[in-house]
């Protein structure tokens, strides 16, 4: 995908980088208008992560990942919100180094910018979402993360500081603002590392900061706080103290690092194992927006909630 400071690691960061049985890769792009009227995530997962037929097909036998992929859209915008994630079999996805293709869908890195061409159809209410995002990075980091201490759970921050240019045809949209692209990759099922976790990330003056925090099955820890600048430069900071927010409608828990007050804005996607929110918070002295993520991986493995998932993750053979 996006190149790595040498050829080897960039075959393994790319959109073919191996992904074993049972291991899955995403590819996540967030991004807010510069209005801050607009807003969309979008996720191509190769072994959907999230998807209870590749946790179906895991039971007996590993799990070929390239026969669950998805591509995840979610738009809120003005007149409402629209999310669509079919799953798609090997049989639809085509890749090399840097192109991916899932369904009708499809995105390409050309060195400069990161282009999704986009063609899918909503669940459970039918409607379409079709257009073309372009997200282009101020700098691509070579900085990445071992997530748990076998070493099977790993993370990249691509491009903390990038723009992005969205034109769609179905909804009608146009608009552009400051956007975020990382990638998590893994060598097993992300359920049986961890037990809940909390990302967020937010856009200060002339920094982007990240926090990334989780419970291992262990009962150990992750807790990352970092900046980029605008020149790409990484750095560490102490994160402030970690305050309760009120839980999602489905009653799961949410927290933010904040050092002084912290509250959710706006709820944006809400399960009964995963909460997207927008919540303001203060960060080294500066009020910001964050993009917040809220999981629950001892959720997600209960069988009502396995088949619940189905209505809004449909799958296309």
């Amino acid at each position: 995908m996006i190149a790595w400071p040498n050829e080897t690691d960039e075959r393994r960061a790319g959109f073919n980088l191996d992904v074993p049985p049972n291991g899955y890769a995403w590819w996540y792009v967030d991004a807010i208008s510069d209005d801050g009227s607009e807003g969309l995530t979008i996720i191509a997962f190769i072994g959907s992560v999230f998807s209870p037929y590749y946790k179906f097909a895991r039971r007996d036998a590993p799990a070929d990942p390239l026969n669950h992929c998805a591509l995840n859209v979610a738009l809120y915008h003005s007149a409402g919100k629209r999310w669509t994630m079919t799953e798609r079999s090997r049989g639809r996805v085509a890749r090399n180094l840097h192109s991916l293709l899932i369904g009708p869908s499809d995105l390409a890195w050309d060195r400069r910018a990161l282009t999704i061409n986009i063609n899918e159809v909503r669940a459970p209410i039918p409607g379409r979402i079709k257009g073309r995002v372009r997200v282009i990075p101020q700098f691509v980091t070579k900085n990445n993360f071992v997530l748990n201490t076998d070493g099977n759970h790993r993370w990249w921050p691509i491009a903390p500081r990038s723009r992005i240019e969205v034109t769609l045809e179905q909804p009608k949209l146009s608009w552009q603002g400051e956007a975020y692209l990382d990638c998590n990759a893994g060598d097993a099922p992300i359920e049986t590392g961890f037990t809940h976790w909390e990302w967020a990330r937010g856009a200060l003056r002339d920094k982007t900061a990240i926090l990334y925090e989780a419970e291992r099955r262990d009962g150990s820890r992750v807790d990352l706080a970092i900046t980029f600048d605008a020149q790409g430069n990484m750095e560490r900071f102490t994160p402030p103290p970690l305050l309760p927010l009120p839980r999602s409608g489905w009653q799961v828990s949410r927290s933010a690092r904040s050092e002084t007050d912290a509250r959710v804005i706006r709820t944006l996607e809400d399960s009964p194992f995963y909460a997207r929110s927008m919540v303001a918070t203060t960060l080294l002295g500066e009020r910001v927006t964050l993009m917040h993520e809220s999981l629950s991986l001892d959720r997600f493995k209960m069988p009502v909630v396995q088949a619940m998932l189905p209505f809004r993750m449909p799958r296309r053979k």
